[in-house]
């Protein structure tokens, strides 16, 4: 595979974690016995691992090192486990001063896989811990799942998993008790209200991530479009299209489109997600190892021109980045909070022959009118600044979220409704 005459796609790359599966690599010149000597050994992980990096990261300097001579030192060393060998080859990659190209351990490959397939196998809710209570808490049931068909309700408390008691586990070690293979049986003790306490043996299913949530708000005499997305996933563009003609469909005036805390995914959910609100004009622009520059844009396929918010904040990275400066250079809508994140960077994710897995920065990602944004983020047309207090508030109570009672989105409808200060009137 000569990486050399193979052209830049974005639709293989992502931005915070998604799959692109290679065949086996060969450095030329590597000799077959070399080769052998690696099978079955650590060091063949190691070397699968380098020759990514060799052919693929961004910075061909490699952040001025010498990386064959890496490879020469990864390879002189003796490994007694594949865990040590992962050690090795996390310090390896450091060196090349870039927090997004990194090793993923075979549990950490899985858990992307299934973070950006927008698709898990188990019973289907989000699950919080109580800050009063310290117990598991259901934040809500995912709909069409198990969870909800058995009647599992916002506000429920996981008492015990499978006999086991959870007080004192984290979330993370109540969901991954959870999942499980598609069709097992799982038994979870549920508290609600003051009621006694009882059992629901549920069957884990294929559950398909929600990653957009929309819903129809009534502002004055205005009908109010209001969509969170929360990460762009596999699904998230075929669930955004849904939301945005089943919200045209209640006769909406407008929209308020809701990144906050929205990390990213994959960058060609972002690029279909803006086709839907972009008519014309470039989303993204990306320039690679070689300095190929590749402009990604509009199709003429946006399903709505109604005025529309987004509202940002700190949280808002990468794919999040790329929809709200796409909608904010072609003057298709107001940004409002605060700076995003700044993260500019494209990643490929490779699977390794272990099941491990390796994420590559490939290239570097532009705005529409050539802004770079890393560590700088996009800056909002509007500014709003939250106190602690109004953190707290929405942190404690998700359902605020989207309502008067979020300044973010109050000051969104503000604007909708033609804030003399920052006018922007809906038809």
């Amino acid at each position: 595979m000569n990486q050399a005459t193979r052209p830049f796609s974005p639709l293989r790359a992502v931005l915070s974690g998604a799959i692109v599966t290679i065949s086996a690599l060969t450095i030329p010149g590597l000799s077959g016995s070399v080769n052998a000597t690696l099978k079955n050994s650590p060091k063949a992980i190691i070397d699968e691992a380098w020759q990514i990096v060799n052919r693929e990261y961004v910075d061909p300097s490699f952040n001025r090192i010498d990386w064959l001579e890496v490879r020469q030192q990864l390879l002189s060393k003796e490994y007694s486990s594949p865990e040590e060998a992962y050690s090795e080859l996390r310090k390896a990659l450091e060196k090349l001063n870039d927090p997004y190209t990194r090793f993923l351990d075979p549990k950490q490959y899985e858990r992307l896989t299934n973070q950006t397939s927008g698709e898990l196998s188990g019973v289907g809710m989000q699950l919080t811990l109580d800050e009063k209570t310290r117990q598991i808490t259901v934040v809500n049931p995912i709909k069409n799942s198990p969870a909800m068909s058995a009647g599992i309700q916002s506000g429920d408390r996981i008492v015990a998993i499978d006999g086991e008691s959870t007080e004192g586990m984290t979330v993370e070690k109540a969901a991954e008790k959870i999942r499980g293979r598609v069709g097992t049986s799982i038994t979870l003790t549920i508290s609600r209200d003051e009621a006694e306490q009882f059992d629901l043996t549920l069957t884990r299913a294929r559950i398909e991530l929600e990653a957009v949530r929309y819903r129809l708000n009534t502002e004055g005499d205005r009908q109010i479009g209001y969509i969170q997305l929360q990460e762009f996933n596999s699904h998230a563009a075929e669930q955004m299209q849904e939301a945005i003609k089943e919200l045209l469909a209640q006769n909406v005036d407008g929209f308020v489109l809701d990144l906050r805390g929205n990390p990213g995914g994959l960058l060609r959910s972002s690029i279909d997600i803006a086709r839907m609100w972009v008519d014309s004009g470039a989303i993204v622009s990306t320039i690679d190892r070689h300095g190929k520059s590749q402009e990604i844009r509009a199709n003429h396929t946006a399903l709505t021109d109604l005025p529309t918010v987004v509202l940002v904040d700190d949280n808002s990275a990468s794919a999040s980045e790329i929809l709200a400066g796409a909608m904010q250079d072609n003057k298709r809508a107001m940004v409002m909070g605060t700076r995003t994140f700044g993260k500019a960077l494209v990643q490929s994710v490779f699977s390794l022959s272990d099941g491990s897995g390796l994420a590559v920065t490939i290239a570097h990602y532009y705005t529409p009118n050539g802004t770079d944004i890393s560590q700088k983020g996009v800056t909002p047309d509007i500014a709003i600044e939250l106190t602690q207090l109004e953190k707290k508030q929405l942190a404690s109570d998700p359902n605020l979220i989207g309502t008067n009672q979020d300044p973010g989105y109050a000051k969104a409808i503000l604007v909708l409704n033609g804030d003399p200060s920052h006018p922007m009137a809906v038809n």
